[in-house]
C-alpha cells in the first residue's frame, strides 16, 4: 500500500498534502510525452507521489518507468525558479473525490522520439496511451497541475501560458501535520515547507533554539494545505522572529532519506525542504515563546556545532551557508 493509501484510510477523502514530481520529457523535435491518464481519461506528463525516503530524482526514474517502461539518464531537477510546485491553484480533485494539494518539483529530460516504440507502461492502469504532443497542440488536460508544467516548457519555448482552471479557496491556517500525528501516531510523515537564511549587516546567522529538540534551528517549518513553499517562508519567519521577508531567494530544495529526522518524543518526519535566503528584513526580532527558548545571532567562526544543530536537514543548510561565506 501506498503513502497516501495509508493515509486515506484514516484521513478519508478531505484534503491532503501530497508530495510528488513531474517528469517533462522532450524529443528531439521539442515535443512533450504525455500519458493518458486511467483515472479521468485527460492527458498529463508522467509523475507521482514519492514515497518515504525517496529523493525527487529517484522517485521520477521510478514513476517513468512504472507509467511508460522507459529511462531517461539524463533527467534534471529544474532550476528551483522554474521548477517549484506548491500554492492554492495546485488542488485537484480525483475522479473518486478524493482531494489534494500537490507540492513538489519538476525534472527535465529528453528522449529521442523513436523511444516511444519500446514504451510498456505497467498493468496498474494508470496510463492508456502515451503520444508526443506539440507545444502548441496540446491535448485536453489533466489538472491544473499539467497546466503549470506544460507551462514551464512554454515558457521555455517563448509561448504564453495556458490559463489555469478555477480553484477552492484553500482551507485556513492550522496544523495539518498535528492533526494528521493524532491519526497515525509516531510514523514517518512527509513535512514538506521551507527554512530562511536570514543575515545582519555584519554577516551573523540568526539561529532560534527550539524547545522541541533542545538544539538550535533556522527559522521555518511545514507548510499548510494550499499554501506555498515560498508563503510557508514568509509565515514562519514571521510567527517565529517577528521579521519580513523584502525578498526571499529559492537557494537548494532538500529531500531524501538523509534528511529523516525522530523527534525527542519518537515523532519521524521526511523533511522536503526548500532553503531560501532572505534579501532583508523588517520588523522588530522576537521569539514565538510557545515554540523558541531563544534567538541569537551567530558569526562564521561561532556557530553551534553539528550536535547542536537540530538534525541532518539543519546540519546540511547551515553547512551549505557557511561554504558560501567561505568561497
Amino acid at each position: 500500500m501506498s503513502y497516501l493509501s495509508e493515509l486515506r484510510a484514516v484521513w478519508g477523502a478531505a484534503p491532503l498534502v501530497s508530495v510528488g514530481v513531474s517528469v517533462l520529457l522532450q524529443d528531439d523535435s521539442g515535443r512533450v510525452l504525455l500519458q493518458r491518464r486511467g483515472d479521468d481519461g485527460l492527458w498529463g506528463v508522467p509523475g507521482g507521489s514519492l514515497e518515504p525516503g525517496e529523493s525527487f530524482l529517484e522517485a521520477a526514474h521510478r514513476e517513468l518507468r512504472e507509467e511508460t517502461g522507459l529511462r531517461c539518464p539524463d533527467l534534471a531537477l529544474l532550476p528551483l525558479t522554474e521548477g517549484l510546485i506548491s500554492g492554492p491553484a495546485m488542488y485537484h480533485r480525483y475522479p473518486n473525490g478524493h482531494e489534494i494539494y500537490l507540492v513538489g518539483a519538476q525534472v527535465y529530460g529528453t528522449l529521442p522520439a523513436s523511444a516511444l516504440d519500446h514504451a510498456a507502461p505497467d498493468d496498474s492502469g494508470e496510463t492508456l496511451d502515451l503520444a508526443w504532443f506539440g507545444l502548441g497542440d496540446l491535448p485536453p488536460l489533466s489538472g491544473n497541475i499539467n497546466r503549470v508544467n506544460l507551462n514551464a516548457l512554454r515558457a521555455r519555448a517563448g509561448l504564453p501560458p495556458l490559463p489555469l482552471l478555477p480553484f477552492p479557496e484553500p482551507p485556513p491556517i492550522g496544523n495539518h501535520l498535528l492533526e494528521l500525528r493524532k491519526l497515525v501516531g509516531s510514523r514517518p510523515l512527509f513535512a514538506p515547507g521551507a527554512n530562511v537564511l536570514v543575515t545582519d549587516g555584519r554577516g551573523y546567522l540568526l539561529l532560534l533554539g527550539h524547545k522541541g529538540t533542545g538544539r538550535w534551528t533556522l527559522p521555518g517549518g511545514s507548510l499548510e494545505p494550499g499554501e506555498s513553499f515560498e508563503a510557508c517562508a514568509r509565515r514562519e519567519l514571521r510567527e517565529e522572529t517577528g521579521l519580513s521577508a523584502a525578498g526571499l531567494e529559492p537557494l537548494r530544495l532538500h529531500a531524501g532519506a538523509e534528511y529523516r529526522f525522530t523527534y525527542p518524543h519518537g515523532d519521524v518526519i521526511d523533511n522536503i525542504s526548500v532553503l531560501y535566503r532572505v534579501e532583508s528584513v523588517t520588523g522588530e526580532l522576537r521569539s514565538q515563546e510557545s515554540e523558541i527558548f531563544d534567538v541569537a545571532w551567530f558569526a562564521l567562526d561561532e556557530l553551534p556545532v553539528e550536535d547542536e544543530l537540530s538534525g541532518p536537514l539543519i546540519q546540511a543548510m547551515v553547512q551549505a551557508w557557511k561554504e558560501g561565506r567561505s568561497t
